[in-house]
């Protein structure tokens, strides 16, 4: 009852702001309720001086519920679906994993940006944009300028790429097979993928790019678990050379094993689809709100003028991904 009361207020400012982020989000899709709630916080925080009695709950918000938002986001996944479809898009994603974190390690340092924002636009780049970097945040001590900046870089480049992927994928030839494997391994955001998949979809009169990229996409999901688990190695690594006492466990994702659990459960048992569906619904209600808290902790300023250098590495690592998946699928015939 003391931890709820410390931390209700904070929460209380948090969910008013979500709930308004995601009915827009609903309404404007290519942007999406994670980036409305980042704004709205941003705006807030710009502009009014909160009590300090919210700052628990904000904090709470911003990463207890975060964490919790990516459990439920496990009840999306089929196991079925991902073993049928992972077979063929697996090597795929290998190469564009490998090519979004090779480069942005590489133009991080010929423009002299940190680690952390480093980290955060290639994991959102080659993973699930604002999903992957929720998970991520935490494993590496991010700050709220860092998710935030990231998540704003991903977003510009997701709604370029509803835009221009599906006459791009016309002009090159691809298939719907093909079209459905690039955007599924190069666009970051899924409501992005779904909206890419619908505009190829009314230009050629079937929905096979559209299921196959929806799958592709949520395969890609799965590769936050290895991701997240690297990183904290790394970061319980890092610390520990530093002299710093920092342990495992302390740091280790065990929200990761959650969502492990929850996709099986979902595969395994016989959950109506409504159940499944809600809980998933709300875990990214509840990543919307996180935002919102990462939003009202974010200093507008600061993120405004250490912007252009993020977008330059979010710009690099998303035409390599792009780039790397058309390649490989070209060299094994699948395009």
């Amino acid at each position: 009852m003391a931890k709820l009361k410390q931390t209700f207020p904070g929460i209380m400012l948090c969910l008013p702001l979500a709930l308004l982020a995601w009915f827009l989000g609903k309404s404007f899709p290519i942007v999406g309720g994670a980036v409305f709630a980042i704004i709205l916080g941003m705006i807030i925080a710009a502009i009014w001086e909160r009590p300090v009695v919210m700052d628990a709950g904000i904090k709470f918000t911003g990463k207890k519920i975060l964490q919790y938002a990516i459990i439920l986001l496990g009840f999306e996944m089929h196991m079925g679906n991902v073993l049928k479809v992972g077979s063929q898009s697996l090597f795929v994603m290998l190469f564009t994993l490998s090519g979004a974190f090779i480069t942005a390690f590489f133009i991080s340092r010929l423009l002299k940006i940190d680690n952390i924002t480093s980290i955060l636009i290639g994991v959102g780049t080659s993973i699930c944009g604002g999903s992957a970097i929720a998970a991520t945040a935490p494993m590496i001590n991010a700050k709220e300028e860092n998710v935030a900046q990231s998540i704003s870089t991903i977003f510009l480049f997701n709604i370029i790429a509803v835009f221009l992927f599906p006459p791009l994928g016309q002009l090159l030839g691809l298939s719907d097979l093909g079209f459905g494997m690039w955007a599924g391994t190069a666009i970051n955001d899924t409501s992005s993928v779904v909206a890419a998949g619908v505009a190829w979809s009314e230009r050629v009169g079937n929905d096979i790019a559209l299921h196959f990229a929806t799958i592709v996409k949520l395969t890609r999901t799965l590769m936050i678990v290895p991701i997240t688990l690297v990183l904290a190695i790394y970061t319980t690594q890092k610390a520990q050379n530093n002299n710093a006492n920092y342990s495992f466990v302390k740091v280790f994702p065990w929200f990761v094993l959650g969502f492990i659990a929850a996709a099986i459960l979902n595969t395994l048992l016989p959950i109506p689809q409504e159940i499944s569906g809600g809980l998933a619904a709300l875990g990214k209600f509840m990543i919307v709100m996180a935002m919102t808290a990462i939003g009202l902790n974010t200093n507008l300023k600061k993120l405004l003028t250490n912007g252009l250098k993020p977008l330059c590495l979010g710009l690099s690592c998303w035409f390599a991904v792009a780039g790397i998946s058309l390649i490989v699928q070209m060299f094994t015939g699948n395009l």
